[in-house]
């Protein structure tokens, strides 16, 4: 019956399986970062005084936590996701549902071998700091629970079923945020008030976040388990692939996406350990300074634009199995339009989303970290910074669904080369702008080495591609001259260093922004020729000829 049913349904084309799947992970991403970003109101609020040295301390566990999460899923959302769509390709569904019940049993050892390690070298990797040993150990933790909740992600995504893996993002996100603030209350207003305490307690928050976001994947998979096994029972079993080497497979694909998953985390951690020292090799400042700075572009306009990136991160994920099953099926033309397809829906997405964040940087920091002109002035170059990392983690996805690890990680490693030596330099004449630049920097020579790649490889449309992003590109920046001016003129009337105040200018601009650059995209039919023929109805709603 199960079988009756599934082949009742019309087969989604590439493109709307793309754009359906892209809504799901968009959505839960989205969401997610945006709860992210608004916890920082009150917990800035609570903290005083001591909330850049806090962030600074937050931000430094997290990027090194970060490295040990990708370690410890061993890249298992993307590998399993892009295994068993290639396998389903195949209708060796009962292969597919065999390395996921491998690897269920391997990534369970993997979070207690990976909690270990942490919690053993939390001290050397602090460099004996104990504040920042205690949060170390914190983030432990959840490295128990994580890796499950990352191969039962992945498999649901091999189905390219975004929807589990999306609301359990958002479930988690909301478990750990209630935690965070009611214990950093609890500690800053009611307890003893050391800071310290409350970043502990608020990075030990991404255990209770994954412990809800478990339960919920376990719940949706057990509720279709039974189609599941009708699938399997129903498949070809042409394969007859052993146990071990199913886990070698396993292990194959995840070692690349190890790597590139760490990408954007090892640029960051770079940051970490070298602007300190190099900022010191020519100026006179503080640890304290030190560390305020850094919080500056690594923690505050960083949990900013993340919520951009986000979107980039959705596609990614989404991308993967299907452009994983095209390659399986040979199918080289089929290749070639998802290519394109992912580009320029990224580029219709993520371009204006990065320009209109520079446009209205102003009241966007000053309602989540307060009035501080430095720190404005980096969220705006970092809104173009989200461009170029949103545009690695797509194009990095895609040759790995394309099963090009060796080219994604050759391109990777040459642009972090360019990020390493333009460090220095970069920090001491552009001081806290530096670390940012050098990133744009080795970033944008890995994407045009993939997409020359991919050009190579495959033929995606290019020159349509480029002729599209002109008309994205030329849309977004009027829209981001008009809102920049009427947050100008706002400014005469209002006070920029009010959080209330920066609401309403928010609130007055944003509307103005998305009306602009929609009209534009709708009216020359560039959101058709990109999302397709549906979105013509939102414009036969507004009446825009």
């Amino acid at each position: 019956m199960a079988k009756q049913n599934l082949a009742a349904q019309p087969p989604r084309s590439n493109k709307e399986l793309m754009l359906r799947g892209s809504a799901w992970m968009t959505a839960g991403s989205i969401l997610s970062r945006v709860l992210g970003a608004i916890y920082i109101i009150p917990w800035r609020i609570w903290l005083g005084a001591a909330y850049l040295t806090a962030n600074a301390l937050f931000t430094k566990g997290y990027q090194i936590y970060s490295i040990f999460l990708i370690i410890s899923t061993a890249g298992v959302p993307g590998s399993i996701s892009k295994q068993i769509a290639h396998y389903n390709a195949m209708n060796e569904y009962k292969t597919g549902f065999r390395l996921f019940s491998a690897g269920v049993v391997a990534m369970s050892l993997m979070g207690v071998v990976s909690c270990g390690l942490l919690w053993v070298l939390a001290p050397a990797l602090a460099l004996h700091d104990a504040a920042l040993t205690q949060v170390f150990r914190t983030l432990a933790w959840p490295l128990l629970v994580i890796p499950v909740l990352s191969i039962i992600r992945g498999f649901f995504q091999g189905y390219n079923e975004m929807a589990p893996s999306a609301l359990s993002q958002f479930i988690e996100q909301v478990a750990r945020i209630i935690y965070m603030l009611i214990m950093t209350y609890s500690i800053m207003k009611l307890g003893n008030g050391d800071y310290v305490d409350a970043v502990a307690q608020s990075t030990f928050a991404a255990f209770i976040g994954a412990l809800f976001g478990l339960g919920l994947l376990i719940v949706y998979f057990f509720r279709q388990k039974d189609r599941f096994v009708a699938l399997a029972a129903n498949s070809a079993d042409d394969l007859q692939i052993s146990t071990k080497r199913i886990l070698w497979e396993i292990v194959q694909q995840a070692v690349p996406f190890i790597i590139m998953g760490a990408a954007i985390n090892l640029y960051y951690i770079i940051d970490q350990y070298t602007f300190d020292p190099m900022m010191l090799t020519h100026y006179i400042a503080s640890k304290k300074l030190l560390g305020e700075l850094y919080a500056l572009f690594a923690g505050n306009a960083n949990k900013l634009i993340m919520i951009v990136v986000s979107l980039a991160v959705a596609m990614a994920s989404t991308a993967l199995p299907l452009l994983a099953a095209a390659k399986t099926r040979a199918q080289g033309r089929e290749i070639a339009d998802t290519i394109t397809n992912i580009l320029q829906l990224f580029f219709v997405v993520m371009i204006p989303c990065a320009f209109g964040m520079a446009a209205i940087a102003q009241p966007l920091y000053v309602l989540f970290y307060g009035y501080d002109k430095l720190g404005i002035d980096v969220l705006q170059l970092s809104a173009f910074l989200a461009v170029f990392l949103g545009l690695f983690t797509v194009l990095a996805s895609i040759l790995q669904g394309l099963f090009h690890n060796r080219l994604a990680i050759r391109t990777m490693l040459v642009g972090m080369a360019v990020k390493l030596a333009l460090q220095w330099p970069c920090i001491v004449f552009f001081h806290v702008y530096g670390p940012t630049l050098s990133t744009i920097a080795g970033m944008t020579v890995s994407i045009v080495l993939m997409l020359n790649d991919l050009r190579l490889l495959y033929h995606f449309k290019v020159r349509q591609t480029a002729r599209r992003l002109v008309g994205i590109v030329g849309f977004s920046v009027v829209m981001a001259v008009v809102v920049r001016a009427l947050i100008w003129v706002l400014s005469r009337f209002l006070n920029p260093a009010s959080g209330m105040q920066s609401v309403l200018m928010l609130v007055l601009t944003l509307p103005v922004g998305v009306a602009i650059y929609g009209y534009a995209v709708l009216k020359t039919r560039l959101a058709d020729l990109i999302v397709g023929a549906r979105i013509g109805g939102i414009r036969r709603r507004l009446h825009i000829g």
